[in-house]
């Protein structure tokens, strides 16, 4: 491996603990991979306080890791879902259980 793949490699992962690093990232994850929940469903399940878990969204959905759909309701429902790219992180869950049911 030549030292720009190396450097690319570097950069990928810290970008990647950028995004992912959040004390509630995971759970938030997690809940939303069972199926999308508004806010209070998440809150409840979580729970951690409402500024930790409204922070978590934001970073989430600027990543582009979760949407945010606003549902023509009375009052107005805001629900969450994962989007494709957070889908697809579901494969880095998977080898962190095996790795943590090997060695932990």
């Amino acid at each position: 491996m030549n030292p720009t793949d190396d450097k690319i490699c570097v950069e990928a992962i810290r970008r990647t603990m950028q995004i992912f690093s959040g004390k509630w990232t995971f759970l938030v994850m997690g809940e939303l991979y069972e199926c999308p929940k508004r806010f209070n469903q998440l809150n409840r399940s979580i729970g951690c306080s409402t500024k930790s878990l409204s922070d978590t969204l934001k970073l989430l959905e600027e990543n582009g890791v979760i949407e945010r759909t606003v549902l023509p309701t009375t009052p107005v429902t805001i629900e969450y879902s994962l989007t494709e790219k957070g889908l697809d992180f579901q494969n880095v869950f998977i080898e962190m259980r095996k790795w943590g049911t090997k060695w932990l």
